[in-house]
């Protein structure tokens, strides 16, 4: 019986290894080009805007409901202020949903249904979407990484937003 060893060619194997090298290197690329990259909200930050727009309303006397939600809409914290009325934490969750949905504040969205040719007449049936002013956008830079919505002070609701916005603006960088 006699050994057969077969072995390729020192050029087909080098040429082999560059053709599985340059195919490995062509699928990676794209995986990673696709990646998205982005800044999120913590934790932290969204409890403490919470509080400091509770706390914001309270000092004016009204006692209210504050939602903090993620860049897809999730809420991260809600709060409801003792004697808070029992809509105000869904209206808040609303508002902060339809803030971040479509990247402005509730009261601007609102203003498009004065249009009686605007899109948002059929987008306020959509499921947690609502046109009521008390939700804004949470921004670092031009990205929107969340919202907070408030329900309960009648007109003032944007403003304890804003204020609890104000408080936070270093740690929104």
């Amino acid at each position: 019986m006699t050994e057969r060893i077969i072995t390729m060619p020192l050029i087909r194997r080098s040429g082999f290894a560059v053709a599985a090298a340059a195919i490995a290197c062509t699928l990676a690329a794209p995986a990673g080009a696709a990646l998205i990259m982005h800044k999120d909200l913590s934790f932290s930050v969204a409890k403490t805007l919470a509080e400091e727009a509770i706390a914001a309303c309270n000092a004016k006397g009204y006692p209210t409901s504050a939602v903090v939600v993620d860049r897809d809409g999730e809420t991260m914290v809600a709060m409801h202020y003792d004697g808070a009325g029992i809509a105000t934490l869904e209206n808040a969750r609303r508002k902060a949903y339809t803030a971040v949905a479509f990247k402005q504040t509730t009261a601007d969205y609102a203003k498009k249904l004065q249009d009686p040719n605007s899109v948002a007449h059929q987008q306020v049936t959509l499921p947690n979407v609502i046109a009521i002013p008390g939700g804004v956008p949470i921004k670092i830079g031009d990205d929107i990484v969340g919202a907070v919505g408030v329900s309960g002070s009648p007109g003032v609701d944007e403003d304890c937003v804003n204020t609890a916005l104000d408080k936070v603006k270093d740690q929104l960088q």
